[in-house]
């Protein structure tokens, strides 16, 4: 841990600089013994003013603090700082610990990964890891408007079966004599089924 204390208008006495080191040493905890530090403390007025820097390999963390007090700026501008490493620690240990070469995308869009599994090599099995997207894929709907599949006058239903069969339709809306809707549907087996509407 390298430390650099700067005042600005401000004469760095022995206790803030003990208090400034003392807070870094509880901020190696979170962020190992390997970085760089940078303190800034000045006084406008009647505001003194902490400005610490960290220089990290993957992200510089910057604290502010603000206050009648030096100390008091001081372990604010620590907090601030003591916050932020451990957001950026845990946005780091949430990222998937596997890279992207290893996942292979399969057709429907979800990933699948080859592992083995098994005491030895020999006794390996391959095993397929699937893991399915987070955001299901929706394709819009093709909509077509057919006055073909819709009778316009009351039928029985063997004249809806002879209807639909001339029309060659997979569906069929018509009303019964009681006026009460009925659909025809063809399945896939071939065979007409009758879904009668409440």
């Amino acid at each position: 841990m390298n430390v650099e204390v700067i005042g600005r208008q401000y004469n760095i006495t022995p206790a803030v600089r003990k208090e400034v080191e003392s807070g870094l040493e509880k901020l190696t905890k979170i962020l190992g013994e390997s970085f760089k530090s940078k303190v800034i403390l000045s006084v406008e007025k009647h505001r003194n003013l902490a400005e610490i820097t960290i220089k990290r390999r993957a992200q510089d963390l910057v604290g502010l603090g603000e206050s009648t007090d030096m100390r008091t700026a001081i372990g604010e501008a620590l907090e601030h700082i003591e916050k932020q490493a451990l957001k950026h620690n845990n946005r780091r240990r949430n990222i998937k610990r596997k890279g992207k070469a290893d996942w292979k995308e399969t057709s429907e869009g979800e990933q699948a990964l080859t592992i083995a599994v098994g005491s030895t090599a020999t006794t390996a099995v391959p095993v397929m890891v699937h893991k399915f997207p987070s955001v299901t894929r929706t394709t819009e709907a093709h909509l077509t408007r057919s006055q073909d599949a819709v009778a316009l006058r009351p039928m029985t239903v063997e004249e809806a079966v002879k209807e639909c069969e001339f029309r060659d339709r997979e569906v069929f809306v018509f009303r019964d004599k009681k006026g009460r809707v009925n659909v025809l549907h063809r399945r896939k087996d071939g065979k007409m089924e009758l879904i009668e509407a409440p």
